[in-house]
């Protein structure tokens, strides 16, 4: 470990002694890692004509089929099991965790292949609270996408896209719950107590049960890849682009001392984000129950207050909504220009389908995994429902959306702080703040989840673990250099990529999900 620790310091030495050499390190970077990944971008994205004019993306379509279609099944959890998720959350059903016989499944098994009682190992079966693994889920949801991703989707959609973009998070809340409940019913527990779960342990596992194991195999394996993928580009390289524009925009943009030096603020943050992630998932958790609150509430506040002062214009916009959700406009521009615009850049915000959430729930303390899909299903309602919709109004209300212009994720960020500055001058400081704090979080759960993945593919080690997450930091360092076009283009393509394989063993799956369902709301009804 000190040896690697070393041979990190070295690389981190040298690529920063490399980029005050030279003033084109940031344009290098962005053209070979635009060359590099162009040709699987494309292809991610292929296009399905939906008018002459008007294209849709394969991979959304896909989306929103499932997340509709595991709406139907469970006949509409998202709603139904709302309450029962609030009250998971506030510790009403602890004591089904606490009392009985530990049920141990055929599918939890040790590193090494047997299948000891490792439920019960140091007196707990999992690793962190239900509380502590939506934070954990929500650090690397709620986020950029909230404040980019809204931005965006208005300018094509004007404001009656803010209608289909909660639909989109309603029916997300169903193929939340689908495969977080997956993955804590098939993780593995080893010898220590460390859980290791995800979509490439129920799409392993659980298409073995149903016949299909070189097929749930050769899943597994493109799962893990794509997420490792994902992990180092919209869980790393787009959060951290995105934080260092807003901090350079803020102070002073061309003027601003870091003008010019993404390499220097991607340094100071691969150390902070080295400091935490060392720990694993628990110091992942501890750091993000206290974050996560802290800056949702944050943003709120400051959202809030911009709505208090234009109090009286909130019916105008709500009405503007429900208008143009409707019309021509709205049609073509809203739905469809949500779900290739804001759907799109807000995938790492609601990540619902794409898998990558139940690897952060698969660590929770619980004998039923239907407790932790219903607890996972409040993701895309805070996300989505909460936060998305309170920045559209913002950005309706001030006047800052120009329907019809195309805008990029940096000046989505930039309209949002435009906005929060029309009613505080200084808003646009707490909101950098927030940003920054949002990109952490993000990172840091994200290189939980790839460090998830790496594991699967590679083995489990501290050779290997810390192999992974000297590389994660380095990527912190590239993606603030990059130019933000190369990276969100490489970074949706690899998340969207995670849907594929996810998807395939969800569907398979579905009828394990009802039996949990069924189990878990046998168990609660004698609380409730």
């Amino acid at each position: 470990m000190k040896k690697l620790a070393c041979l990190s310091v070295c690389l981190l030495f040298s690529f920063t002694s490399y980029a005050q050499e030279t003033n084109t390190l940031d344009d290098r970077i962005n053209e070979n890692f635009r060359a590099a990944t162009q040709w699987f971008v494309d292809g991610i994205f292929a296009e399905i004509p939906i008018t002459n004019s008007v294209g849709i993306p394969w991979v959304l379509i896909v989306l929103i089929l499932g997340a509709s279609y595991f709406t139907l099944y469970f006949k509409g959890i998202n709603l139904g099991g709302f309450r029962t998720s609030v009250n998971i959350i506030r510790g009403k059903y602890d004591e089904l965790e606490d009392e009985g016989e530990v049920e141990i499944s055929e599918d939890v098994i040790s590193a090494s292949g047997d299948h000891p009682d490792t439920v019960r190992v140091e007196g707990h079966h999992g690793e962190v609270s239900h509380f502590q693994a939506l934070t954990a889920a929500l650090s690397a949801t709620v986020g950029l996408g909230n404040i980019a991703g809204v931005a965006i989707a208005l300018s094509i959609g004007g404001p009656g896209a803010t209608f289909w973009m909660i639909l989109v998070g309603m029916l997300g809340m169903a193929s939340k719950f689908v495969e977080c409940t997956l993955g804590v019913a098939y993780r593995e527990i080893d010898e220590n107590g460390v859980v290791y779960g995800g979509p490439m342990y129920y799409l392993k596992k659980g298409l073995r049960e149903k016949g299909f194991a070189k097929l749930g195999k050769v899943l597994a394996v493109i799962f893990s890849i794509m997420c490792i993928g994902g992990s180092f580009g919209g869980g790393n390289m787009f959060q951290v682009n995105q934080a260092f524009k807003l901090f350079e925009y803020v102070t002073g943009a061309e003027e601003s001392f870091i003008y010019g030096k993404g390499w220097l603020f991607g340094l100071l943050m691969a150390i902070f984000v080295g400091i935490v992630i060392i720990g694993g998932i628990k110091k992942i958790a501890k750091v993000t129950d206290k974050i996560v609150p802290a800056m949702v509430v944050m943003y709120v506040i400051a959202v809030l207050v911009i709505l208090g002062v234009n109090y009286q214009s909130i019916p105008d916009a709500f009405r503007a909504i429900l208008n143009g959700a409707f019309s021509p406009e709205g049609i073509a521009g809203g739905f469809v220009g949500v779900l290739i615009q804001g759907f799109k850049r807000a995938a790492f915000s609601n990540e619902a389908g794409i898998g990558s959430s139940s690897i952060a729930h698969s660590a929770v303390k619980t004998r039923y995994a239907a407790s932790e899909g219903l607890v996972a299903l409040l993701e895309p309602f805070i996300d989505t429902v909460v936060v998305c919709t309170m920045t559209a109004l913002v950005l309706i209300i001030t006047g800052q959306i120009e329907i019809g212009r195309v805008i990029s994720d940096e000046q989505g960020v930039i309209l949002t702080s435009n906005a929060l500055a029309s009613g505080i001058s200084w808003f646009p400081y707490l909101l950098t703040l927030a940003v920054v704090l949002f990109a952490f979080s993000s990172m840091i759960s994200w290189s939980y989840y790839g460090y998830q993945a790496w594991s699967y593919l590679f083995g489990r080690g501290k050779r290997t673990e810390y192999t992974y997450k000297v590389i994660f930091c380095l990527f912190v360092i590239v993606g603030a250099a990059a130019s933000l076009n190369a990276v969100t283009d490489f970074s949706d393509a690899m998340i969207f990529a995670m849907l594929v394989p996810n998807m395939i063993g969800l569907f398979i799956l579905t009828p394990r999900v009802a039996q949990e369902l069924k189990k878990y709301r046998k168990a609660i009804k004698v609380i409730d």
